[in-house]
């Protein structure tokens, strides 16, 4: 019902429109005439296409506030942090979409790892607001982070080299049968399938009881991506994952990267190595003495600019087309400084 999302949706302001999401071969015919109202992707959100399928319900204005929120995964607006007075944060502004793989960049001292302490629960902002799904969270905690569907992956990977594959898979997470004890049967045979199945292990000699010590590099970060993914993660944080690894081992790491994405889950990449986060981003930010220097598609620079990019937020904090953007006035689609629109 084209007039009634017509209606529905007037005086809700543009973004909150542009965040209903509807795939082209559900609408048919429709198409064209609710391509002002409509962003067309691969998503589809089952609030809207109620609306379109036989009539049975129109959106209404709370509707598209709900689906845009949902679009979001994560939302950080104008966060502060300090530490003995020492700004390390200073009125950043953040978000992360469903599905959506954001490269986080910066120098070292430039504040990512206290952006993802906070995100994780590990710090507590001194200001500004904290969302997931739309909702705010006050006082996180790195348990209510997990409870959230936050996991990280450290670069140290954070894996018991000593022990068997099926243990670093449900460590703290035991899987138990009736009379209390563990069901290591079950555990044996869940990691068996999630080798074969998400980690493409088809060697005979891998087996749930081979120790950490006989993966590689690539192997190892991706055991622990699929661990993430296993226990229902929403948002997946990898700290300088390829730190340490072949190139051979990095191309394993990226493709499980890859993977987090085509399973709808979100990521954040952080590495000093632009060149990877390249190559699985598909949005950049960049960090720079604690604020947002800039926010952008991959797809809006090649990798050479954003060689130069980097080079000019090193020296002056901004890129040319950000100073350009902001003599201007005229900045409405990036993140500088902290300052989102």
């Amino acid at each position: 019902d084209v007039a009634g999302v017509e209606e529905a949706t007037t005086g809700v302001d543009v973004q909150a429109r542009k965040a209903v999401v509807v795939r082209q071969a559900d609408l048919g015919d429709g198409l064209e005439a609710l391509q002002p109202l409509l962003l067309v992707d691969d998503e589809v959100d089952e609030a809207v296409l109620d609306a379109f399928h036989g009539g049975r319900r129109d959106v209404e204005a709370g509707d598209v506030d709900v689906i845009r929120a949902q679009a979001s995964s994560l939302e950080m607006k104008g966060v502060y942090k300090s530490f003995g007075g020492v700004q390390v944060l200073q009125d950043v502004s953040f978000h992360l979409n469903k599905g959506e793989v954001v490269g986080l960049l910066g120098d070292n001292g430039a504040g990512k790892s206290t952006l993802i302490k906070i995100i994780t629960g590990f710090h507590q902002p001194d200001k500004g607001q904290l969302l997931f799904g739309g909702q705010e969270v006050h006082d996180l905690t790195v348990p209510r982070a997990r409870e959230l569907g936050v996991e990280t992956v450290y670069q140290e990977r954070a894996l018991a080299e000593q022990q068997p594959l099926w243990r670093n898979i449900f460590v703290g997470r035991y899987i138990s049968n009736r009379l209390g004890l563990m069901d290591v049967g079950e555990m044996r045979r869940i990691t068996k399938r999630l080798m074969t199945e998400e980690m493409g292990f088809t060697s005979a000699v891998l087996t749930p009881d081979t120790t950490v010590t006989g993966l590689s590099g690539g192997e190892r970060q991706g055991l622990a991506i699929v661990r993430a993914l296993h226990f229902e993660a929403e948002m997946i944080i990898l700290d300088e994952p390829t730190m340490g690894l072949s190139l051979k081992e990095t191309e394993k790491l990226l493709k499980f990267v890859d993977g987090i994405r085509e399973k709808g889950k979100s990521a954040i990449f952080i590495d000093h190595n632009f060149f990877h986060v390249y190559a699985v981003a598909d949005r950049i930010v960049v960090l720079d003495r604690g604020m947002v220097a800039a926010d952008f598609p991959k797809s809006q620079h090649s990798l050479n600019e954003l060689m130069d990019i980097m080079r000019e937020i090193a020296s002056t904090g901004l890129y040319e087309s950000d100073r350009t953007k902001i003599a201007a006035g005229t900045d409405e689609s990036y993140a500088m400084h902290g300052a989102v629109e």
